[in-house]
């Protein structure tokens, strides 16, 4: 009877040891991948990161010791390799936002080295390597959200600078043509440390901190360019997180990285907007926060950020590939 009962449980164990195989091996063979490229020449954390072509910026950030600096680095996503004689940013400064247009990348707000909330707007120009300055923002702020639609240039959220006490649900829109800046109908939700992409003309702001107990949340907000209104009430984030980056795809959201009081995130999780749904995707390699996220040829690629809460560095450069191209 012992023995009888030993194989009962050995068959059932065996069984169960097989399915978790196969479900392990159809989630591996779904199309989805992680993989490595080229690791940054530089170690940094709390970047931006914008993609001109195949040319991926990774801007600021705090170096090895905490300091805030001027690095700009551009990876090559068509020959995994990085360049480093790209005129730096004109002020040393840290928890930017970014976004390109027209060829150029467009560098609004940021801390500098005292943690003083920025207002600087730094345009650069790939053609000469050189950095101009636009207009200063209405509002000074660090790790604000910026992203273009239809040619303007919108900056939301942020924090005012007063040690992350006073998130910001301010919207403000700059003409490149005009150089002039307008203020826009203000987010639902202040907040700060949030991820941000474009889909449909839409901007989405996902995540974030708010209040002074530096709460992290789930929420995301949409805001229509065209009517200047915000749509709430939008389905949650499966997890509460700041320090995330996204970017769009196919048009779908990936959402990437992130801290919560535990630690860093190794989270990545995708919005589709036309259902309102999320689905868990297979999760980094390398769990980061304050990290650059940018799609390129139907991969995405996630670089720099801290291994852990607070002041840690690294140079890590994994790309998410959304079909299952195992030539890589």
């Amino acid at each position: 009877m012992c023995i009888t009962t030993f194989l009962c449980i050995f068959m059932v164990s065996t069984i169960c040891l097989i399915n978790s195989f196969q479900y392990s091996f159809s989630q591996q063979d779904s199309g989805a991948y992680w993989s490595r490229g080229a690791d940054m020449p530089r170690l940094t954390t709390e970047v931006s990161a914008a993609r001109i072509n195949d040319g991926i910026y990774i801007i600021g950030g705090y170096n090895e010791e905490g300091e805030g600096v001027g690095m700009v680095d551009m990876y090559n996503a068509t020959t995994d390799t990085w360049t480093e004689d790209i005129a730096q940013l004109p002020l040393p400064l840290h928890h930017t936002s970014s976004a390109s247009f027209g060829g150029k990348l467009y560098v609004a707000g940021g801390y500098t080295g005292d943690w003083t909330a920025s207002d600087r707007l730094f345009i650069y120009d790939p053609e000469t390597n050189e950095w101009t300055q636009g207009n200063p923002m209405p509002t000074p702020r660090g790790y604000p959200n910026a992203e273009f639609v239809n040619g303007t240039l919108y900056v939301i959220g942020g924090d005012g600078g007063e040690g992350y006490a006073r998130a910001l649900n301010t919207t403000e829109a700059y003409d490149p043509v005009t150089n002039q800046w307008t203020v826009k109908s203000p987010m639902p939700t202040a907040r700060h440390h949030a991820a941000s992409a474009v889909v449909d003309g839409e901007i989405y702001i996902i995540g974030g901190r708010i209040g002074e107990e530096l709460n992290n949340i789930d929420l995301i907000e949409k805001y229509n360019p065209i009517s200047d209104n915000w749509t709430i009430n939008l389905e949650p984030m499966p997890s509460k997180r700041s320090g995330n980056a996204a970017t769009s795809i196919n048009g779908s959201i990936y959402v990437l990285g992130g801290e919560q009081n535990q630690g860093a995130l190794d989270n990545n999780e995708r919005y589709d907007p036309k259902t309102d749904t999320w689905t868990k995707e297979l999760p980094m390699m390398n769990a980061r926060h304050g990290l650059g996220v940018a799609s390129f040829d139907d991969k995405i690629y996630a670089i720099g950020g801290g291994p852990e809460r607070g002041f840690f560095t690294s140079g890590i450069n994994e790309m998410y590939h959304l079909s299952n191209d195992t030539t890589s």
